[in-house]
């Protein structure tokens, strides 16, 4: 009898100890879930303010960008028109006076039509600037053409272009986007870069845009420019990121620039 009691107890006892080997191992798992699910949020927050804190630089950027280009077109519109007009505003005046002679009547007025006629075509260079109308009117192709006939004629540059693009694969707002990245580095090769090649590719699949930009000229230090925060390659970059498009910037002293930009439809 006694031994069965103890045969009883030994029972209880291991099925007391699994039970309790059972529940430790459940509150470890449970711990361990709950420890490794706070860093997986931790993890993600962490992503989170990542991407948050790159999004107020691209913001905080495009402002500025904004701000220099608002700038310029300020400037040209005070360099371009604002004096000129005041000296078509000057010389009408004098058209007024009682004692004018014909042979000055036709000298001013011979006057007034130079200076408007410079007034309209800066107008509309400034205009061009804004908004390219070959890119409203005949699409992304035509208004990059002619964005390499105007460079070209500088006769400064040898320049080679391959467009083959499917018209309105892209929205015309993203258009605009990859069409002031060429004009942004169309112009840092020219400040800049001291090159005498160029070369622009445009080319277009199914599921996918790129566009491969290249000069020869004296090249920088990528990282430099990065760290400056330079507008020019800023703005690229962030033109980039709005068009949810893959950025790759190659370039060291020496040995020229070549930018990669691929756009995932």
């Amino acid at each position: 009898m006694d031994s069965l009691i103890s045969s009883e107890e030994q029972i209880v006892s291991i099925v007391l100890y699994a039970v309790g080997v059972v529940i430790f191992m459940a509150l470890a798992i449970i711990l361990f879930f709950f420890f490794s699910r706070k860093r997986v949020i931790k993890i993600e927050l962490e992503k989170a303010n990542l991407q948050i804190e790159h999004q107020k630089e691209v913001i905080q950027t495009s402002i500025i960008t904004q701000e220099e280009e608002r700038k310029r077109i300020a400037q040209d519109l005070h360099d371009a028109i604002s004096s000129k007009l005041n000296i078509v505003s000057l010389n009408a005046n004098l058209l007024t006076e009682t004692d004018i002679t014909t042979t000055e009547t036709n000298a001013l007025g011979k006057s007034i039509l130079k200076v408007t006629s410079n007034v309209l075509e800066s107008s509309r260079k400034i205009a061009h600037a804004l908004l390219p109308p070959t890119l409203d009117k005949f699409g992304m192709v035509a208004a990059l053409e002619e964005l390499c006939e105007e460079v070209e004629e500088s006769g400064r540059f040898q320049l080679h272009c391959n467009f083959k693009y499917e018209l309105g694969l892209l929205a015309s707002e993203m258009e605009l986007h990859l069409f002031r990245i060429v004009q942004e580095l169309f112009s840092n090769t020219i400040k800049y870069a001291e090159a005498t090649k160029i070369s622009v590719q445009l080319t277009s699949e199914e599921k996918m845009v790129s566009l491969i930009y290249k000069d020869n000229g004296k090249g920088f230090s990528v990282l430099e420019a990065k760290k400056s925060k330079s507008l020019g390659m800023t703005g690229i970059e962030n033109r980039a990121a709005i068009l949810n498009a893959n950025c790759t910037i190659e370039s060291s002293p020496g040995n020229g620039m070549n930018v990669h930009i691929l756009v995932a439809l």
